[in-house]
């Protein structure tokens, strides 16, 4: 199986990406679950914990906003943000992949990780974040969780292929 070949639409091919694709998506929202879980049943809220020190820490957090805290307080905004771009990749799914098999897990990667992030504004109305990148107490990256993880990989990988491969001729007719 040659990954730079183009993929054609209800193929078997397509069928196998699909689900694999889709497998890797359920397991993101799963290891984002149980990632979060683990951090609110184990820690209490602003809680910290040095993994590497002066780099890597285990800090819960609970962040009513989106990255970087935009929009805090806008949980249902966010919500419902995080909802119509996921029907948006769902609706144009094919058009987006354009047949190419790194797409279909990099847009996989995005709706696992806004399924993940949704799962929590809806049901707790905040999203639990733990992952703090920092140098010492000089520089501080915002804290993050496994779902954010997913999202900025599905972009990056689809960004990546974007620019790398050429667009898909039209067909006549």
């Amino acid at each position: 199986m040659n990954w730079l070949e183009r993929i054609e639409e209800s193929s078997a091919r397509e069928r196998k990406l699909l689900i694999l694709s889709s497998v890797m998506a359920v397991l993101v929202v799963l290891s984002d679950q149980v990632t979060k879980w683990f951090f609110v049943l184990n820690y209490k809220l602003g809680e910290s914990s040095s993994l590497i020190p002066g780099f890597l820490n285990f800090t819960y957090v609970r962040n009513l906003g989106a990255a970087w805290s935009v929009l805090s307080g806008k949980v249902w905004l966010l919500f419902i943000t995080g909802l119509a771009a996921a029907a948006a990749i769902i609706w144009y799914f094919r058009k987006l992949a354009e047949g190419c098999a790194e797409r279909y897990f990099a847009l996989m990667l995005v709706l696992g990780g806004i399924a993940g992030n949704s799962f929590d504004r809806a049901f707790h109305g905040a999203v639990v974040d733990f992952i703090h990148v920092h140098y010492y107490n000089i520089w501080h990256y915002p804290i993050f969780n496994v779902a954010d993880i997913s999202i900025c990989c599905g972009v990056g990988i689809f960004l990546i292929s974007s620019f790398f491969r050429k667009p898909q001729e039209k067909q006549n007719g």
